[in-house]
């Protein structure tokens, strides 16, 4: 009994050594990054063109918010119900000029604006209220993809029966960060291929 007991410790001994290893030491880039035969779904290459761009952005951002919403809850552990995006929608690419009060980051070369909307609820006192947001958002064309610049929104209730609040800066907001999250994956290959029609 005492030998067995002693052949159990060692090898738990060896697995915590091998959890040390796997924690303190970078591992073998061969082994870190699977070939691509590895995935269930293969690597699909981040569209270039930008309303192929906007139009898997746009599908998949309802559940990226939704993630980003839910780790900023539960990380402050806010006693409010965190609300959710139900769709994203309503995508315009028609410019307008920019007002002394918006301004691009210097870095930002000639960047692209893309309008859209997101469908949300919020719970206030435990009730659900639908609201809509109007975002406004400037992509810029880098060597390594689209990236978010910028980006601007207007809150308003819906159905849509009152005008609504002015633009403000939200491009550190959980839609931005839904965004930059959805590029990097999108770059790295992560990102489910558009489903034929």
């Amino acid at each position: 009994m005492k030998s067995e007991y002693r052949s159990i410790t060692g090898w738990q001994k060896i697995i915590g050594a091998i959890a040390c290893f796997s924690l303190f030491f970078p591992i073998p880039s061969a082994w870190a990054e699977p070939s691509q035969g590895d995935f269930i779904r293969p690597l699909t290459q981040c569209p270039v063109n930008l309303h192929a761009l906007m139009r898997l952005l746009l599908r998949d951002l309802p559940s990226y918010s939704n993630r980003v919403n839910q780790r900023a809850y539960t990380d402050f552990r806010t006693t409010d119900l965190p609300g959710y995006v139900i769709v994203a929608d309503h995508v315009e690419y028609e410019p307008l000029s920019l007002n002394s009060e918006e301004k691009l980051p210097p870095a930002a070369d000639q960047p692209v604006q893309v309008f859209f909307t997101t469908l949300e609820r919020q719970y206030v006192s435990g009730k659900p209220v639908s609201l809509q947001h109007y975002h406004r958002l400037f992509l810029v064309e880098t060597q390594d993809g689209w990236q978010l610049s910028l980006m601007f929104s207007a809150l308003g209730n819906y159905p849509a029966d009152q005008p609504p609040t002015p633009p403000q800066d939200t491009s550190q907001g959980v839609i931005a960060q839904a965004i930059r999250l959805w590029l990097r994956d999108c770059h790295t290959g992560s990102v489910a291929a558009d489903s034929p029609s």
